[in-house]
Parts: structure tokens; sequence; C-alpha cells
């Protein structure tokens, strides 16, 4: 927990013509001043994003403002914390708003809100955290929030149908902003985007089955050159598949394999199936030969 914060101190305060923070580097320096401040009793070390917000508006650029931040602290100690115990709660917490105000920046939300909704919620669930639980606990809220949220993008990856853009070989995926796009009599183009594996594997099925089941199609090019990894259950229920839309007369294309996945479905009983004939560099390829009066183009 804290080296995350320490991280997020790091990156949220680093300027433009600062070098990146290193989060390994940043858990190492961690990990040693802890090890180092256990054998003397001090207590836990770790970045923080108030104390960073401090040293910025002090106008601390090296770390020999940590060292003057330690001397004042232990002076502070010494000398004027019998009268800091007579403050009220009330203005210490007034000290920490002055410093902290300039952290919440509305039109870099807005900024996220005008590029992506989710990661506007993302931000705003990291807001509350921190003015509600801390700013340490308002981290950890946001991150697992972020985790869930790319666990459920990572089950529900996108699956688009392609169109090829009028007198080229590009496709792209279907959208209204290009009515134009050429689509084929017969044929579906489909385009999973992301690793698929276990988690996935049957949700891209069942939406696959269902174009089908609407469209119809003879044959069916599954792009697969968005696609960066193919796992073993993945595979398998796309040799199951193949076999179920051969048995309804249509076959199954891949095209854009990458090597790796090519290597994974020659191995396989997939690879023995389809043969060269039904795996292709890319779409166009896969297309002009449907085009041409390949396979299923016969039927």
């Amino acid at each position: 927990m804290s080296i995350t914060e320490t991280t997020a101190a790091a990156r949220a305060f680093a300027a433009s013509d600062e070098p990146r923070p290193d989060a390994n580097q940043e858990l190492l320096a961690t990990g040693l001043s802890n090890i180092g401040g256990g054998l003397f009793g001090a207590m836990a070390a770790g970045g923080g994003t108030t104390q960073t917000a401090v040293n910025r508006l002090a106008g601390a650029r090296t770390q020999v403002a940590q060292l003057v931040t330690a001397c004042s602290a232990l002076l502070t100690m010494l000398l004027v914390a019998p009268l800091i115990s007579l403050m009220p709660q009330v203005t210490l917490a007034a000290v920490v708003i002055v410093y902290s105000v300039g952290l919440i920046k509305p039109q870099e939300l807005a900024a996220i809100l005008q590029v992506r909704r989710m990661e506007f919620v993302w931000a705003l669930v990291a807001f509350a955290g921190v003015v509600l639980v801390g700013t340490l606990q308002g981290i950890i809220v946001a991150i697992m929030v972020s985790m869930l949220s790319l666990l459920h993008q990572e089950a529900w990856p996108s699956i688009h149908v392609l169109g090829r853009k009028p007198g080229t070989d590009v496709f792209r995926p279907r959208s209204e902003e290009h009515p134009e796009d050429e689509f084929f009599p017969g044929l579906l183009l489909l385009q999973p985007e992301g690793r698929i594996f276990f988690a996935n594997a049957q949700n891209i099925s069942e939406r696959i089955l269902t174009l089908l089941d609407k469209i119809q199609p003879r044959a069916v090019v599954l792009d697969l050159s968005r696609a960066f990894d193919l796992e073993y259950t993945a595979l398998k229920m796309l040799i199951e598949g193949e076999e179920r839309l051969r048995k309804r007369g249509v076959l199954l294309y891949l095209a854009g394999l990458n090597p790796e996945m090519l290597n994974i479905v020659r191995k396989s009983s997939l690879g023995a199936t389809l043969g060269h004939e039904r795996m292709f560099f890319n779409v166009a390829t896969a297309v002009r030969h449907y085009l041409e009066g390949g396979e299923t183009a016969t039927r």
C-alpha cells in the first residue's frame, strides 16, 4: 500500500523536464529505507501526496529538501510540539486543505470525460475514496475498481464486423460513419480483440453464433490480427466451433495470425482440418480467395 502511494505521488508531481519515475526503483528504495529504519526503530518510510505537494509549493527541486524537512521535523518535535498540541484539530485540517486544494483539477476531469467515460468514473471513485476514507485508502479503492473494470473488459472483448473501404484493401469495423463500406454476400468478416482465453472464450463463441444465426453466411473469416494470444481452452472451443460450422455448411477461414498463434494452430487438429487453404496472411487475401470462387463460394 505504501509503495502504491509513493509511486502515485511521484508520477503525479513529476515535471515534464524531469525523468519519469521508475516504479521498480521506487520499490527498491522504499524497501531498503524501511529495512535500514527498522534497525533503528524508525517509522515506516514512504512517499505521500500531501507532503510532496508541500515540497512542490515550497519550490523543492533536489533531495536537499528532504534534509531540510527532516531537520524541521526534528526541531518541531523538540521545540514547537507543546505549542502545536494546543492548536485545535480544525486549524490543522485547514492547513491540510490549503496545500491540498491545488491537487484538485476540474479541467483534467473534464478532459477525461471528453475522451473516455469509464476512466472518468475511475477518477470520481478515486476522488471520493480520498475524500471519504483517506489518500492511501482512496488510491487502493481506485485500483480495485479499475482492476475489476479491466477484468470485465477481458471477459467481454470487442468483436467487430468488418467491411472494406471502397477501392482499397483496407478493412475496418462497420460503423455509421462509413455506410459506403463494402460487404460481400455470403461472407462474414469478424475481428476479435485482445487475448482469447478461458475467461472469455465461451462469451466470444456465443456472440459469434448469434451473428451467424442473424446473417446466415456461407463462410466466416476470423481475423485474428488484433488477438495476440490463443490459450488452449480457447483453441479447443475454436476446434469445436469449426466442426459445428462445417455441419451447418459454413466454412471457417482464419487470417492474420501472428507467428506464435500460427504455430499453436498448426500443432493442433484445427491446423490439419483447415490446411493451407483456409489460413491466410490477412483478410484481403481471404476475401480475394472467396471472390475468386474459393472452396466455400462454389457451394
